[in-house]
């Protein structure tokens, strides 16, 4: 809609929507670290941020290890319904779009909600597939389902016959897969060992690509986006060589090659 209205005056647009944006776990990560910055990164206002992870995809062989390490770090930090650090769904068509989300037959941790506060605890859910309808659309919300892989390029491959994501994570201290995940996987922007913080940086642009967005802002690319850049070419009267004048010749387009 913004873009069709834009349209109308040729007004320039940058749209950072949104999309699933995923965060691997490796076996080559630091689980704590891991742990610590993706709870944070997803249950920060209650999920609702357009760049939280959406879905994890952790190892199959440290999963179970990462998992219980991973509701440690939710439980330390305290998501009940009475402190300020935790907020509510932002209306109630929203909690009820969440809720629906939870097969309780999947639940690990959390899974309590309660409509009149709108409220909904931390949930994570494990033995997760891409038919589950919590995979079917982008969650905005403290849901966070688990998937797992054998291989991560297998794994980065299903992300990329996907829509494009706004954001995309990667817990791994190993150069190589670092390389696979930036040079194989189409996405806005993102952090490796990290979550959201790319945000934080104005050196760095934000925006998506694909379904997840158009163009990109922050700092000066902000700056440039909403500005034209006129380009103007100073000339001096020195010289005028004849070679761009008709009438033309193999001879002078040999010259043209050589000098370009």
């Amino acid at each position: 809609m913004v873009y069709k209205a834009a349209a109308e005056h040729l007004t320039p647009v940058t749209l950072e929507l949104g999309g699933k944006s995923p965060a691997f776990v490796t076996e080559k990560a630091d689980l704590n670290i891991a742990a610590r910055r993706i709870v944070w990164g997803k249950f920060i206002n209650a999920g609702q941020t357009c760049v939280a992870p959406d879905y994890l995809y952790v190892a199959e062989n440290i999963k179970a290890k990462f998992l219980k390490v991973l509701i440690e770090e939710i439980k330390k930090r305290n998501y009940t319904d009475n402190v300020d650090h935790y907020c509510k769904i932002i209306n109630e068509r929203n909690f009820d779009r969440l809720e629906k989300m939870i097969d309780r037959e999947k639940v690990v941790f959390g899974g309590e909600t309660n409509r009149e506060k709108r409220y909904i605890s931390p949930t994570v859910l494990d033995n997760v597939t891409w038919d589950d309808a919590v995979m079917q659309e982008e969650i905005f919300g403290p849901i966070l389902p688990i998937l797992t892989y054998k291989n991560l390029e297998t794994a980065i491959q299903t992300v990329v016959e996907g829509e494009k994501p706004l954001s995309a994570y990667l817990f791994s201290n190993d150069a190589k897969e670092q390389e696979l995940f930036t040079e194989k996987l189409s996405f806005g922007g993102g952090c490796i060992n990290d979550t959201l913080m790319h945000l934080s940086n104005d050196r760095l642009p934000f925006g998506g690509v694909g379904n997840s967005g158009i163009g990109h802002y922050h700092g000066k690319f902000g700056f440039i986006a909403f500005s034209h850049q006129k380009a103007i070419l100073k000339k001096s009267n020195y010289l005028e060589p004849e070679l761009k004048y008709p009438p033309y010749s193999d001879a002078k387009l040999n010259i043209l090659k050589k000098l370009l």
